[in-house]
């Protein structure tokens, strides 16, 4: 209770508001309807950077000494952080030094330029950035502003607890955080818990990010594999919580639940509908995680924490949407080439909206068809690829990343090639990342097919064929590994057998 109390204090004290906004409490009607809990939004995608990140990164940086101030400050950010850290900064007239991942997007770069910080691209990854910005921190004796590990940090992410109380004095049930490092949920939770103990504190993460549910399993920190952090909600995808933010966590927090990339992008969407704004992935945490956890008749807060998101994502989000809600069905069927087959499957869908569809003649007596089915609130879909199986060979590709991302644009090229194995990989979108894979490879593999898709984020969906003679896949593999991307061997997808030829 001592320690919650020091940090209360902490919170009371943060003067954060120079720069910071407080936020508006906003009732978000279409979610509160739909999900049956009163559901409110607490908008910290309003602040002049954006993201709640400037509260914290204020905070320190106030807090200075005349000496550590003249010398600047250097930190490591994904973008968010790195904003709240220069414009900070710039109203406190002190140099920043802001080290991103090459591959950040556009917009936070710029952002970050704009509030006056001067901007060192290094590394793919948030843990490269940070190793680059210790290195200048010791040559150059800056200031290093952490993003989450920092009590001060986490006292001026408090402060929207302390708003969160200040505004809604009725029933509260539960709080819902996006967690990333730790920072937002360890600061909101000490404050919220020592004054309402009775409210949950729920944190949300993205399934291929889920750091602070991975190490309260453990019961320590642990540190998420590189290769398999998924990097979609940028601005959470971190590898380990901080030191003091899982000791803080543990005090704190009721639970922490995990969400689909598809779940996130359908919160991306409902927050539009209620609110005519759009969140950045990470921002939309806290609402994707509320539909899957909240109980009807509850009161429910979701910190919308951030809206840094390149335009161009929008195309993949809105592509996503309707899986994440189940509006939409992706399915591959099998149908006699036959005249009037067509007309025959139309009419056993019936009168549903038809997203999409492609048609593949296979041979002289069957073709493949990948559709796309418009589903309505409520409709049990299941029964729908029951009655079509009944009468067609149907799989279901609703949730084949290879069908969703990459096969649906490309079906009509299928073949049948020799030692032929499909792999899906995440390239970083920086130049030399497509120059560094084939160089790496070198010339002992015949690439059959790619198909590359930019999101406007910081990595790149491809699927690409290679042709691997007989006992070369343990050294293909390796070379692989060399090379660093994400991948997965998607040679048994039955997307790929079905509409790229690919062997069973």
């Amino acid at each position: 209770m001592r320690d919650m109390e020091r940090y209360v204090k902490k919170i009371l004290e943060a003067n954060v508001y120079d720069v910071a906004q407080q936020t508006p409490l906003e009732e978000a009607s279409s979610l509160s309807q739909r999900t049956g809990a009163r559901v409110l939004l607490k908008r910290e995608d309003e602040q002049p950077v954006f993201s709640f990140k400037i509260r914290g990164a204020y905070n320190k940086i106030r807090q200075l000494s005349a000496e550590a101030a003249a010398r600047g400050v250097i930190t490591a950010s994904a973008g968010n952080h790195a904003q709240g850290v220069a414009l900070a900064a710039f109203r406190a007239g002190i140099e920043a030094h802001i080290v991103m991942g090459e591959n950040t997007p556009t917009i936070k770069v710029e952002a970050v330029r704009r509030f006056g910080g001067k901007v060192i691209l290094h590394g793919d990854s948030y843990d490269e950035a940070a190793a680059h910005a210790g290195q200048l921190e010791k040559e150059h004796g800056y200031t290093y502003v952490h993003p989450f590990d920092d009590p001060d940090v986490i006292a001026g992410q408090g402060t929207i607890g302390m708003e969160i109380l200040r505004q809604h004095t009725g029933r509260l049930d539960a709080i819902y955080l996006p967690v990333g490092g730790g920072g937002l949920i360890g600061g909101v939770g000490a404050y919220v818990k020592y004054l309402r103990p009775e409210v949950k504190i729920i944190g949300v993460e993205c399934e291929g990010s889920a750091g602070m549910s991975a190490a309260l399993r453990a019961g320590r920190r642990v540190k998420l594999k590189a290769d398999e952090l998924d990097q979609f909600a940028d601005g959470t995808a971190v590898r380990q919580v901080g030191v003091e933010n899982f000791r803080l966590a543990r005090k704190v927090v009721d639970d922490v639940i995990t969400v689909s990339v598809d779940e996130i992008c359908a919160a991306i969407k409902d927050m539009f509908e209620d609110t005519r704004a759009i969140a950045e992935p990470s921002g939309a945490l806290a609402i994707a995680g509320l539909k899957k956890h909240a109980k009807r008749g509850e009161t429910v807060v979701a910190v919308v924490s951030g809206a840094n998101m390149n335009f161009d994502r929008l195309r993949h989000v809105s592509e996503r949407t309707d899986v994440g809600e189940q509006r939409e069905i992706l399915l591959g069927v099998t149908i006699p080439e036959e005249p009037g087959s067509f007309r025959h499957f139309c009419a056993a869908i019936g009168k549903r909206s038809i997203t999409e569809f492609n048609y593949r003649y296979v041979d002289g007596s069957q073709a493949h068809v990948l559709v796309g089915i418009q589903t309505p609130q409520g409709q049990d879909r299941q029964k729908l690829i029951a009655r079509l199986g009944r009468k067609y060979e149907v799989e279901d590709l609703s949730d084949n990343e290879v069908a969703v991302l990459h096969v649906r644009h490309m079906v009509g090229g299928a073949a049948s090639v020799e030692n032929e194995k499909l792999f899906r990989f995440e390239f970083p979108e920086k130049p030399g990342a497509l120059l560094k894979f084939l160089t790496v490879l070198g010339n002992d593999y015949n690439i059959s097919m790619f198909h590359y898709r930019n999101h406007g984020s910081a990595y790149g969906r491809v699927l690409a064929g290679i042709q691997i003679p007989d006992g070369r896949m343990r050294v293909f593999l390796r070379q692989l590994g060399e090379i660093g991307y994400r991948y997965w061997n998607e040679s048994g997808n039955p997307a790929y057998r079905q509409f790229l030829g690919g062997r069973p």
